[in-house]
C-alpha cells in the first residue's frame, strides 16, 4: 500500500457521519443472537443475514468500513458475488487483501503485524486528531 492509498483509506474510514460496522461475530456469538429470535443458525441463515446487511441500498452513506469474521469473508451472496466484493461495489472498505501466494484467497489483516502497520502511520499522526 502506498502512502497515498493509506492516507486515502484512513480518511475514508473516519469520514464525518459514518461508522464502521463490526460484522465479525463468531459462529457461536451469532448463534446466541439468532437463538434469542428463534432463528436456526445455519451457514445459509448466517449468509442470508450478512447479505441483507451488506447489500442494503445506500449503505456507504452511513458505513465507511466493515470488520468481517473468517466465515463472512468467504461467503458469497445468493447471486454468487463474494460478500466482500458486494461491499466494495457500494464503496465500503473491508480491508480484504489477496493472500500472498494464493491470489484466489482473500483475507483481512487482523492483528497480525499490527505493530508494524501502526509504525508506518507515525508520519501521519500529526494530520489526524487524537
Amino acid at each position: 500500500m502506498t502512502k497515498h492509498n493509506l492516507e486515502e483509506t484512513a480518511r475514508a474510514l473516519v469520514a464525518a457521519g459514518k461508522g464502521i460496522l463490526a460484522a465479525d461475530e463468531s459462529v457461536s456469538t451469532i448463534t446466541k443472537r439468532f437463538d434469542t429470535l428463534h432463528i436456526p443458525s445455519t451457514a445459509e441463515s448466517r449468509r442470508a443475514y450478512r447479505e441483507m446487511l451488506f447489500t442494503t441500498q445506500e449503505l456507504a452513506r452511513f458505513i465507511s468500513g466493515v470488520i468481517m469474521y473468517d466465515e463472512t469473508i468467504r461467503q458469497k451472496s445468493s447471486r454468487g458475488l463474494p460478500l466482500a466484493e458486494a461491499l466494495a461495489i457500494q464503496g465500503v472498505h473491508t480491508g480484504a487483501k489477496p493472500l500472498a501466494g494464493y491470489p484466489d484467497e482473500i483475507v483481512t489483516e487482523g492483528l497480525d503485524g499490527l505493530r508494524d502497520r501502526v509504525r508506518t502511520l507515525a508520519p501521519f499522526r500529526r494530520e489526524f486528531p487524537e
